[in-house]
């Protein structure tokens, strides 16, 4: 029983920081959930066997990390729309729609991680990196995580890996010179407490939430990305994104309703549909990169699920 006790403690310490590695391995978090569980049962099942050779979290991480190689041996990379092709240069023409096999970035909402994972690797959350760290080969994924996000020595991750320290460091510089060759250029992130961007997030639901065009055009910066995961169709510089926001989303004033939140190391909203009884349902989650400038990409993801991840309600009253 003591032994058990030891295991559920070590568990339960590690979860959000396991939760936060596979997602970046997955680009997704309903299998980074999934994957976690089964890193619990298999640490559960094989802890008679764990030697104490390597520290748990060592040992927890090479379970995690396995576990996600194997699920990704079969799959292809997740993208977001600016990763199939071209920006759309036309608001009012029909939205190209995703073929069955492409799969999507996953937002992660801060309620799935705790305070110190979010502060100490904010910059490694956003989508552009979760995107960008898509185009590495999983081996290569896997060493980029372990050595530059979580720090582990080049020893504990070829433990983790089952491999060399010699082909760790190989394998990381490698990694690291793709990244540079894929990674969007990023501003430097702004901590989501900031007044001033709260200040801006609320002006952006304000804006919403009353059909004000204005109003959106004033929190837009010029250069602004809007993106939607479920669609191939995405749209670069606000006299883009403006008017297909104006005339096939945002609809009468009172239609939507939304709540800040945050995901991925940034500010986002849950946005709810008006429904015909009066009340609102989920739609889903509107992860922003809001700057000291204006909202630089707005990039929805219609899903209600990732709302009550955000441990928010699925459905609102009217009023």
């Amino acid at each position: 029983m003591a032994d058990e006790d030891v295991l559920l403690r070590e568990l339960e310490r590690f979860r959000h920081e396991l939760v936060a590695h596979c997602y970046r391995m997955m680009g997704s978090v309903d299998e980074a959930e999934d994957l976690v569980q089964e890193t619990y049962l298999n640490a559960w099942k094989g802890y008679p066997n764990f030697d104490g050779r390597a520290s748990v979290r060592v040992w927890l991480y090479r379970i995690a990390t396995n576990a996600c190689l194997t699920a990704l041996r079969h799959r292809s990379r997740r993208v977001l729309p600016s990763g199939l092709g071209a920006p759309s240069d036309d608001p009012d023409a029909p939205v190209r729609e995703l073929s069955g096999d492409v799969a999507m970035v996953q937002p992660i909402p801060h309620a799935l991680l705790d305070p110190a994972t979010i502060v100490g690797s904010r910059e490694t959350l956003r989508l552009g990196v979760i995107a960008s760290l898509q185009h590495l080969p999983v081996s290569q994924r896997a060493v980029l995580l372990l050595r530059d996000v979580l720090s582990f020595s080049a020893a504990d991750t070829a433990k983790v890996l089952n491999t060399t320290s010699t082909a760790v460091k190989s394998s990381l510089q490698r990694a690291r010179g793709k990244m540079a060759e894929v990674t969007p250029q990023l501003e430097e992130i702004a901590e989501p407490a900031d007044p001033e961007l709260n200040a801006l997030l609320n002006r952006y639901i304000s804006a919403i939430e009353t059909s004000d065009a204005s109003a959106l055009a004033e929190v837009l910066r010029d250069d602004a990305t809007l993106q939607s995961a479920g669609s191939r169709t995405w749209f670069s510089g606000s006299e883009h994104c403006l008017p297909f926001l104006v005339n096939h989303v945002i609809g009468d004033p009172g239609s939507w309703r939304m709540l800040p939140t945050a995901a991925n190391g940034q500010l986002a909203a849950a946005g709810y549909q008006l429904q015909p009884d009066g009340s609102y349902a989920a739609y889903g989650l509107v992860v922003l990169e809001l700057t000291k400038t204006g909202i630089a990409a707005i990039t929805s993801f219609g899903d209600p699920g990732l709302v009550a991840k955000c441990g928010l309600p699925l459905v609102l009253e009217g009023g």
